[in-house]
């Protein structure tokens, strides 16, 4: 064979060996940049949102937390009117809104989370309609006579009655770390009420997976609907969760009395707007001996935060 032939056929080899790996490595670059791409949209796209179009007026404006309050109007098929915080992802959707503005915007829920977006200004509301909400309770009802309660104060007693129909107080505990919050069971906004009792249920995963966590610990919900919240609405509400075991977690009703004193006490209010309830939000740690150690206010706080102030709690001496 020529020396002409073999050259020729070395270099159509080297050519198709090289084609070969450009091939592969284009293969390979088109996989990882698809798998990449795919990745992604399922992080931000596998999760179905809900769109909704809402009008109302405002309340407060808080860049500073990207969060506005307005008093909306009845969301069909979502929730009732009421007033609420809201999250926004950008800052200049706030640009320019002041308490008494009448805007239209538009309601995201994409699972646990949820905020407004495309908020526009209609216009202004006349000053008494800026004027705060005022708290719809009974002009006269028996109360306790009670103060507010500082970190290192002693929690009085309260009695309720959990999710199985038991009575209990909060003196019973003594001796036990635990944290209590409020909710209602009909409360859909995923960053509101279903949050805390999903921070709740991870908080309690988290302990029972710490080989070194403290025995003596609870979770209290307490609900503040209590012409709804029966005990049997309670149960079937706390088996949603997974981490739900009565030894550790309780969804508590009771007393309307009662339920208004120790979230009084708290910095806790909430009160009837229409056919819903407006309210803001507190969970409380409360130490082995009885005594808070933290009022963490709203609803920015993590399970992990939950979990080490709870082992904190757990180590005070009865």
């Amino acid at each position: 064979m020529s020396t002409l032939r073999w050259t020729s056929l070395i270099c159509i080899a080297v050519l198709a060996g090289l084609l070969a790996a450009c091939s592969d490595q284009h293969s390979s670059s088109s996989t990882n940049s698809t798998n990449a791409v795919s990745g992604s949209a399922t992080n931000t796209a596998a999760v179905p949102r809900q769109y909704y179009q809402v009008k109302g007026l405002v309340r407060d404006v808080k860049p500073d937390t990207k969060t506005v309050v307005i008093k909306h109007e009845d969301v069909p098929g979502y929730m009732p009117a009421m007033t609420m915080p809201f999250d926004v992802r950008d800052t200049n959707e706030l640009r320019g809104l002041q308490p008494g503005d009448t805007v239209s915007f538009r309601l995201v829920v994409a699972g646990n989370d949820a905020w407004i977006e495309q908020i526009k200004k209609l216009g202004s509301a006349p000053p008494e309609a800026v004027a705060p909400t005022p708290q719809a309770r009974p002009e006269w009802r028996i109360v306790r006579d009670i103060e507010p309660l500082k970190e290192g104060d002693l929690l009085p007693d309260y009695h309720f009655t959990n999710e199985l129909g038991q009575a209990i107080s909060t003196s019973q505990f003594k001796g036990q770390a635990f944290a209590f919050t409020f909710f209602f069971t009909r409360c859909p906004y995923p960053t509101f009420c279903p949050l805390m009792s999903n921070n709740f249920n991870d908080a309690a995963r988290k302990l029972l997976a710490r080989p070194d966590a403290p025995k003596n610990w609870r979770l209290f919900t307490i609900s503040f609907d209590t012409e709804y919240d029966s005990p049997v609405a309670l149960k079937n509400y706390a088996s949603r969760y997974p981490n739900y075991d009565p030894a550790r977690w309780n969804f508590l009703t009771g007393d309307l009395v009662e339920i208004t004193a120790i979230a009084d006490q708290v910095g806790e209010t909430f009160w009837h707007e229409g056919p819903s309830i407006t309210h803001n939000l507190r969970t409380v740690v409360v130490d082995a001996q009885g005594r808070i150690q933290r009022i963490i206010p709203e609803n920015k706080w993590t399970s992990d935060e939950l979990v080490t102030e709870l082992v904190r709690a757990a180590q005070a001496k009865p």
